[in-house]
């Protein structure tokens, strides 16, 4: 009898050590992948307003996941509060507009608890959040920042579901924009608008349009943005 009891016991400890190293690996996982357009770590939540920008930069994008208490370089640190998980849902409550819907879970890894916060791609409108100065725009999640989407791709937002509706004449203006793009490889908002003598709402309905009929794609950063042939991207 006291052989049988032992074995349960031993069976029980290693089921707990199990599943304490199942939780530890799975953070892991994500820490060794490093931050990038699906996963960003936070030492902390100090600003509801803040972390709403990566909500809604996850949502309008591919979805992804915030790891709280987390540092940049990947060290454990664990969450400081209970405050920061309410902070997270006054930031998807109140400063996402839309709210954003996320589920988030507790890991608690060598007496530090790890925030994961869960948001999937949103499949209706796109949410904004406030800026610095308090006003409302619309994030996307770009490599491993948060950026303003800019008025082309709200625009192709917009119109995607017309898009089997688009036709392409090969004006003046859009020969001169493949032949540069061949020439070149890839080509600012600014300079199409230079080159091809266009206002700027002529010169964004060409870039949407053949943004919507994948000829041509956008190469994003927080500083530029690129327009480059689809068979480049």
């Amino acid at each position: 009898m006291k052989f049988l009891c032992k074995i349960f016991y031993d069976l029980h400890i290693f089921t707990i050590f199990a599943h304490y190293m199942k939780k530890v690996g799975h953070i892991q996982k994500l820490i060794a992948e490093g931050e990038h357009q699906m996963l960003d770590f936070k030492f902390e939540v100090s600003d509801s307003k803040k972390i709403a920008r990566s909500l809604v930069a996850f949502a309008n994008t591919d979805g992804g996941r915030l790891l709280i208490g987390v540092k940049d370089n990947g060290a454990i640190s664990g969450i400081r509060s209970e405050e920061e998980k309410h902070m997270i849902q006054t930031a998807a409550q109140m400063y996402c507009r839309p709210e954003v819907e996320y589920t988030a879970k507790e890991w608690n890894i060598n007496g530090k608890t790890v925030l994961e916060v869960i948001i999937p791609k949103s499949k209706h409108h796109k949410h904004q959040a406030p800026d610095h100065n308090n006003i409302y725009k619309v994030y996307v999640r770009v490599k491993d920042e948060n950026i303003v989407a800019n008025s082309i791709l709200i625009k192709v937002w917009k119109h995607e579901k017309d898009k089997n509706n688009i036709r392409i004449t090969f004006t003046d203006e859009e020969m001169l924009l493949l032949r540069y793009l061949n020439e070149n490889g890839k080509i600012s908002f600014e300079d199409f608008m230079d080159i091809s003598h266009l206002n700027k709402k002529s010169a964004e309905r060409i870039l949407v349009n053949f943004i919507l009929i994948g000829m041509v794609k956008m190469e994003m950063t927080d500083k530029k943005i690129f327009f480059i042939p689809t068979d480049l991207a």
